[in-house]
């Protein structure tokens, strides 16, 4: 039985191809890539024992000490947001500016502070560790403060795009289009 819809050679219908796209929202914020596989990965293990740890809070629990089953809830809670916070990392774009979100800040520039986005190629560091490594970085410019001062968006060794150069490039490309754009609005 063949089933069309699972496979990528299928026709499109003509009729589907002449509906417009629904607007997209300008203010809201969109990352112009996909988690890479290293953080996605990471995310996973720290979910994992997350699940460990509550599986031993529900232990707990029916063992009858039910503080450390709270304790337990609560670090399982922390270590459950740590995850989700770790996905979340990484470069936003909206029209209301640039934000660059870490794993405890987080950072928003206007674009009326923006001089330019632009990729170079530096030492960069390899996952986020002390060992630098040569690659690319996109780097903002920001108005009033030296080049050096900002860390990079994003780099080819980071999380999102280690051994995925294509990826890099289009995320690069994307952000640097949106920043030409955004800045002229």
């Amino acid at each position: 039985m063949p089933l069309p819809f699972l496979t990528a050679d299928r026709a499109f219908d003509e009729a589907a191809e002449d509906v417009a796209l629904p607007f997209d929202d300008r203010d809201r914020w969109r990352r112009p890539y996909r988690p890479g596989p290293w953080r996605v990965g990471a995310a996973a293990l720290v979910l994992l024992l997350a699940s460990y740890v509550l599986v031993a809070a529900v232990i707990i629990a029916v063992a009858g000490t039910l503080p450390g089953a709270a304790a337990c809830m609560a670090g399982a809670t922390v270590v459950i947001l740590c995850a989700l916070r770790l996905l979340r990392m990484g470069v936003w774009v909206s029209a209301r500016g640039l934000r660059r979100v870490g794993f405890f800040v987080t950072h928003t520039t206007p674009w009326e502070q923006v001089v330019a986005v632009r990729t170079v190629q530096q030492p960069v560091r390899w996952l986020g560790l002390p060992r630098t490594v040569q690659g690319q970085a996109l780097m903002l410019v920001r108005g009033g403060r030296a080049p050096g001062d900002v860390p990079p968006l994003m780099t080819t060794h980071n999380a999102d795009f280690l051994a995925r150069t294509e990826a890099f490039d289009r995320a690069t490309d994307v952000v640097e289009v949106w920043a030409e754009e955004y800045r002229r609005l």
